[in-house]
């Protein structure tokens, strides 16, 4: 007799067109009944239109009979929303006062090291005006929607992304929206968008201390924060504000990256200080955290991320990096977790 797991087991193979996750992993998969030679699936329909159902039963129905010859196999879909579903473990927004200081670069970085790791990762750009993480992805596929959800695009290396530039019809066109508009925007990818399972999402902010990095802190469940900066005076100054404005709002800074902190000259090894003295330890001790890296200018990632592929980048700086920020990000999880 066929058994709960064993159909469990052969469902969990299928992956959901569009995101390329499993039922399992996306958390749609809501039970399994084996009773009187009948197989009966309970499937949540969040962001799952009518089409995908119907391939999702077709492909339950084939792989069940494998191991299942002879049951009437059924498969039930129960109306839910994304909210209903996902299950995020850990929410990091990284942020700065300044523009121009490396944000989403630090985040695709940050959401590489993860997935590496092992780690079920996504990335919110909640930079609605300045949107630039599919870019560094090679992402331009249009998210596939329905009237219960949005579902996600999916990177090489597994990680989940949501942009307002994935739903443009071209990439080149200005978002020009108000606050509210934008903050609405913010909410509806977090509320909307089938994020399923995870153990990280990270949040891109825009720069400054208004409307759409306040709307993530006050609606998002941010468990931390990673603060960006760079070696210039003036910018270690403005991003000291959004140092102050996570502590206001209680939300602990994890870490701080300084970006930017020199540029290595090929022939002779010798570290040129472009933007001044590195302050990021300054940074790091008026934020009270770890200073987690301090990252050159490379000009070999700056042509990975013009060709959509930073998640292939690796230097031993980029190690370092991703080890100081797995380290502190599983840390934070498990405490998280109690």
């Amino acid at each position: 007799m066929v058994t709960q797991d064993q159909v469990s087991k052969a469902i969990s193979e299928l992956l959901v067109p569009g995101v390329g996750r499993s039922l399992t992993d996306l958390n749609l998969l809501k039970s399994i009944e084996v009773a009187d030679g009948k197989v009966t699936v309970t499937v949540a329909n969040a962001a799952i239109g009518e089409g995908t159902q119907d391939w999702i039963r077709t492909k339950i129905a084939t792989s069940v009979e494998k191991i299942a010859d002879g049951l009437e196999i059924t498969t039930e879909f129960v109306d839910a929303k994304p909210t209903d579903v996902n299950q995020v473990g850990k929410v990091i927004a990284i942020m700065s006062g300044k523009g121009g200081v490396g944000k989403s670069l630090i985040t695709g970085l940050s959401a590489v090291a993860l997935a590496r790791q092992g780690k079920s990762v996504g990335i919110l750009d909640a930079d609605i005006t300045g949107p630039s993480i599919p870019k560094m992805f090679g992402m331009k596929t249009r998210p596939i929607s329905s009237k219960s959800g949005i579902l996600p695009i999916i990177s090489h290396l597994g990680i989940e992304v949501m942009s307002i530039n994935l739903m443009l019809e071209n990439e080149h066109d200005a978002v020009i929206w108000r606050g509210p508009v934008i903050s609405g925007a913010i909410k509806q990818f977090w509320e909307e968008v089938l994020w399923g399972k995870l153990d990280y999402l990270l949040v891109d902010l825009p720069p400054g201390t208004a409307d759409a990095p306040l709307t993530v802190m006050q609606t998002l469940p941010v468990n931390g924060v990673i603060i960006v900066s760079t070696p210039q005076e003036l910018a270690s100054m403005v991003v000291r504000k959004a140092v102050t404005m996570a502590q206001k709002l209680d939300k602990p800074v994890l870490g701080v990256v300084e970006n930017m902190s020199y540029l290595e000259i090929p022939e002779t090894g010798k570290r040129m200080e472009l933007f001044g003295k590195s302050r990021g330890q300054e940074v790091a001790d008026a934020a009270n955290a770890p200073l987690l890296a301090t990252l050159p200018l490379d000009p070999k990632l700056a042509a990975l991320c013009d060709a959509g592929e930073v998640e292939k980048y690796s230097t031993p700086e980029f190690d370092a990096f991703s080890k100081a920020f797995t380290e502190i990000a599983l840390k934070s999880l498990k405490s998280n977790h109690g």
